[in-house]
């Protein structure tokens, strides 16, 4: 018996309220209407405040631990019943939160504390076939961000560190800009990448 080939995975990454969900949903629509069984992951952030970890400005080593951690373990339970896995919060995301949290409060990050998670994180975000990254637009607004901090400060902090952290670690990835075209290449990227295009 020929074992099935591994998950194609896909990771997303950004500050919130930039259409992450809203563009890991519409792939997973694409992926379905051809034929080829998708699964998301997400829904980190609240599970992590459930637990009583802190997130958003309040977001903690810990908090960044157990959202990389917790979420790599789902999408690779995942890749067992699905042809593609679609991260909705990817590995290097709550490092990203972390760190900007950090300046969002005036605190220093612990040298030792952030090479770890680094490290971490390039090792869970090596199987990734694609990751996104989207880019934040000052111009579009808060409305509909529920649950989200509604500080645009914060909002910009997290963009500008999802985007340093990227490049630190030299991870590949693919901008989205908040325009249909940049959406539509992605979709299209993603959907060649599973293989569905």
């Amino acid at each position: 018996m020929t074992p099935a080939p591994p998950a194609v995975r896909i990771g997303i990454v950004g500050t919130y309220a930039t259409g992450k969900s809203t563009l890991m949903r519409r792939i997973e629509m694409e992926l379905r209407a051809l034929s080829t069984s998708a699964l998301r992951v997400g829904g980190l952030g609240k599970r992590a405040a459930f637990l009583g970890l802190p997130k958003m400005a309040q977001h903690t080593a810990l908090s960044s631990e157990w959202i990389t951690t917790a979420g790599v373990a789902e999408e690779l339970a995942a890749t067992v019943r699905a042809e593609v896995v679609l991260a909705d919060c990817a590995a290097p995301a709550a490092l990203a939160y972390y760190t900007a949290a950090l300046e969002h409060r005036g605190e220093k990050a612990q040298p030792e504390t952030v090479n770890r998670l680094q490290t971490l994180v390039t090792a869970l975000s090596t199987p990734y076939d694609l990751l996104l990254a989207t880019v934040l637009d000052t111009d579009e607004p808060l409305t509909g961000a529920q649950g989200h901090d509604h500080d645009p400060d914060f909002r910009q902090l997290v963009d500008d560190h999802t985007h340093k952290l990227l490049g630190t670690l030299e991870l590949g990835h693919v901008l989205v800009t908040n325009d249909d075209t940049s959406r539509s290449d992605a979709i299209r990227l993603a959907l060649t990448m599973a293989g569905a295009a």
